[in-house]
């Protein structure tokens, strides 16, 4: 009986879920048309910087239309960096979502969560 207790007690460990989050660092949210929005941030996995966790970068046009989906993970420092050009883009407000996939190891017990930033272009 007591080897069963020690055994159940393991389960709900086995149904944890990991948790990664994007984090961006003080995010420019105003940019001139062509001008390239660069923007930093990290991930962050239980109050720690986490390495190797695959993130995604959508952004949105004004109209709904996408002008990036890219995928990458961050890097040995757990930090991120994402750029976009707008050069050809019209003024208006552009929706940033960046979503933590989590580590290749934990896609099974994955919990997905995003950051989203609204960034205005004006004309120059």
């Amino acid at each position: 009986m007591l080897a069963l207790l020690f055994l159940a007690s393991g389960i709900p460990s086995s149904w944890a879920t990991h948790i990664s989050q994007p984090i961006l660092i003080d995010p420019k949210t105003q940019f001139t048309i062509g001008e390239p929005v660069i923007l930093h941030g990290w991930v962050n996995y239980n109050d720690q910087a986490a390495a190797d966790v695959l993130l995604n970068f959508k952004v949105t046009r004004p109209d709904g239309s996408i002008l990036a989906d890219q995928s990458y993970p961050s890097n040995a420092e757990g930090q991120f960096e994402f750029k976009f050009d707008t050069k050809s883009e019209a003024p208006g407000s552009y929706q940033v979502t960046i979503t933590s996939h989590c580590l290749e190891i934990h896609r099974y017990a994955c919990t997905y969560k995003s950051q989203s930033l609204t960034i205005h272009l004006k004309n120059p």
